[in-house]
């Protein structure tokens, strides 16, 4: 069995950039986000909820989810951002559990679950250790902005909904600070490989 590393951050903080990273050092992963993406696809029972409770709008043309449309209904309303992680969180956990468990049963000596909602959602649970990965919040603001397409209102929404900065830091076992340049993030990335192969070989 090998050990199962919790990595999580803001919104644009930089985490499927790192998993990338690992994944070249032999490393699989699982994103959360994927998964989630997965339970609200054509045919799921979530997506099924959803269009009941809000209607077509939240459809595209193809009959899929349409995010844009859905993301702003629930970061404007805290009830309904409730009761959507009620029909999809469950979902979400149980697919989870079982990429973890294929993982863990391969041969890598640790494994990464990433997921931007690791202690709000008690994915932390599932994990022997989290890693958070660390930026500024306006660095947050610019790159969600940039990225998604939002206005400086949905992007503040959007970090508001997550933990608080300071909260994540202190649940954190290790940090990645990925506010530099490419080698400082590569650089920390390796240095940590290193300590987790050592802390894998050791729970044998």
């Amino acid at each position: 069995m090998s050990l199962t590393i919790g990595v999580t951050g803001g919104i644009a903080s930089g985490k499927s950039t790192v998993a990338r990273a690992f994944a070249e050092l032999g490393i699989p992963w699982v994103d959360a986000d994927d998964i989630a993406r997965e339970v609200v696809a054509p045919g799921e029972p979530a997506l099924a909820a959803i269009a009941e409770r809000y209607g077509e709008r939240v459809l595209d043309e193809a009959g899929g989810l349409n995010r844009r449309v859905l993301r702003e209904i629930v970061f404007a309303d805290p009830e309904e951002r409730r009761w959507l992680e009620a029909q999809t969180h469950p979902r979400i956990r149980e697919r989870l559990e079982a990429r973890l468990a294929e993982m863990a049963a391969g041969p890598a000596p640790y494994h990464l679950l990433v997921s931007p909602l690791l202690f709000e959602s008690g994915q932390a649970a599932l994990v022997d250790r989290c890693l958070v990965i660390d930026v500024p919040e306006t660095e947050q603001l610019r790159r969600t902005a940039s990225r998604d397409g939002v206005d400086e209102r949905q992007a503040r929404a959007i970090v508001a909904a997550q933990l608080d900065r300071q909260a994540r830091l202190a649940r954190a076992d290790d940090i990645i600070d990925n506010s530099g340049d490419e080698a400082a993030l590569a650089g920390q990335i390796e240095a940590l490989d290193r300590r987790y192969r050592r802390l894998a070989e050791t729970s044998r």
